[in-house]
């Protein structure tokens, strides 16, 4: 067999372009508010109970739900928003590190006010709202 003919076989004939590395519909924004809305409600039971073991396993879970926010967050800058969103949408890259940082040590990760994992869920809510927009396109 010829090398043309096996270069020829062995090269693609069909180049396949994807919006994000997996089928639409993996990635969605919900993962993130959901667990910001843990943090919140961790919040409020803390601010509502004196017990200091309470309170302990509280700021641990906490800490961790807020941790998945970031993870959640960073799935979406990383994985699902592509070139043409951030030109589209040039707020996009500050939102979601403002939102991270709030999920973050300055922010629900090192704060026990729930005002605070307000300010993560707006910001959530922010970026959910891009998201959407860009998946009606």
């Amino acid at each position: 067999m010829r090398l043309s003919r096996v270069i020829s076989l062995i090269t693609p004939h069909a180049v396949a372009e994807a919006h994000c590395d997996l089928p639409c519909g993996v990635y969605d924004p919900a993962q993130a508010r959901i667990e910001a809305e843990s943090v919140k409600a961790i919040c409020e039971k803390y601010q509502a109970n004196e017990d200091p073991e309470f309170r302990t396993r509280a700021l641990i879970i906490k800490e961790q739900r807020s941790e998945l926010v970031k993870h959640h967050l960073w799935v979406l800058w990383t994985d699902y928003f592509k070139p043409p969103h951030f030109e589209k949408y040039p707020q996009l890259h500050a939102l979601v590190n403002e939102a991270t940082k709030l999920a973050g040590a300055s922010g629900a990760k090192g704060s026990a006010d729930p005002e605070v994992a307000d300010k993560l869920l707006a910001k959530i809510d922010e970026i959910a709202k891009i998201f959407w927009e860009t998946k009606q396109a």
